[in-house]
């Protein structure tokens, strides 16, 4: 059993899977152009370098082990035809990208930038605004293992919490969850709208004009899921307009985000560059997924965690 790693490692995480699965031939920091891929049975990679030259290649290859969420870009159908089981990370994300954006929304809330504003002015001023979190209503589009971090982190400041996805399946620390049908309804009661969507073909182009429309005129949106939710000329407008109060965004339908877009220039528009889910231990809890899956298919079982739906997209 061959196993390809395309990308780096600190030296002793390499040596913790030798160690620990001594019978398995690793091949570390190699991208596969630089090794015979043909004879590598499992592939773990963030997912940009597969494509269809290289499941062409890879003639042994029987599972590929994304350490991303996302799978959206890479050849899905193609890898659903060849039989090739394709699992991912999700949930590693949940702790980083949920302390992300409370951290924005205390910050937006307690006046923050404001005050930084006026520090870098020395201008002492007690007026700023700042609203309580305790009482709000917060909107999550996606509430599964990282939506539902965001809600228990906020249901411990006195936030009601909706959730909103496909089936309107109950969710983990949410007070109620609605489907995607009813949200043109609800969205209008939200202080907070927050997505963490993946990006599918149901999700993409989900918000319309009509959903910014409904939202409070003092209402925060923020995208931590996928770019491809809404069109930004859309949001644009509503932030021009000031349809909503503010809007942080840590996904965008280009990245990196052109100098020229506007978004930049815009006072109520919060620019993070998809940081959010950043954090010193990404690979040491996406290799814990990854033993445990790997012992999993010495044994030959086939019921690995966070397996991915081809045709779902997640």
């Amino acid at each position: 059993m061959e196993v390809l790693f395309t990308f780096d490692m600190k030296k002793h995480q390499e040596q913790g899977l030798v160690m620990k699965f001594p019978e398995v031939t690793f091949q570390f920091n190699k991208k596969p152009e630089d090794i015979e891929i043909q004879t590598a049975s499992i592939i773990v990679t963030y997912g940009g370098d597969v494509d269809v030259a290289l499941l062409d290649k890879a003639t042994a290859l029987e599972w590929i082990m994304v350490a991303s969420a996302g799978v959206e870009k890479m050849p899905l159908a193609e890898i659903a035809e060849r039989n090739i089981v394709m699992s991912n990370v999700r949930g590693i994300h949940k702790t980083p990208m949920a302390e992300s954006v409370l951290a924005h929304i205390l910050s937006l809330q307690r006046s923050l930038p404001l005050i930084d504003e006026r520090q870098r002015s020395k201008e002492w001023n007690r007026k700023v605004g700042s609203i309580e979190l305790k009482g709000s209503t917060v909107l999550i589009l996606g509430p599964g293992a990282i939506g539902s971090e965001i809600g228990r982190l906020l249901q411990a400041f006195g936030v009601t919490t909706i959730g909103c996805n496909r089936s309107g399946r109950a969710s983990e620390s949410m007070d109620e969850t609605i489907k995607f049908e009813a949200l043109i309804d609800r969205v209008g009661i939200a202080d907070f709208v927050i997505s963490v969507l993946p990006s599918t073909p149901e999700t993409k182009g989900l918000l319309t004009e009509g959903h910014f429309k409904a939202m409070k005129d003092n209402a925060v949106f923020m995208n931590f899921g996928r770019g491809d939710l809404f069109a930004e000329p859309i949001l644009i407008d509503a932030l021009k307009s000031n349809e909503i109060r503010h809007a942080v965004l840590d996904v965008f339908e280009t990245e990196p985000l052109p100098a020229d877009n506007e978004l930049w220039l815009l006072a109520n528009c919060t620019i993070s560059p998809h940081v959010s889910s950043l954090s010193g231990k990404y690979v040491e809890r996406a290799l814990t997924i990854f033993e445990e899956n790997l012992g999993k298919w010495q044994q030959g079982e086939r019921d690995l965690l966070n397996l991915i739906d081809m045709e779902l997209g997640y």
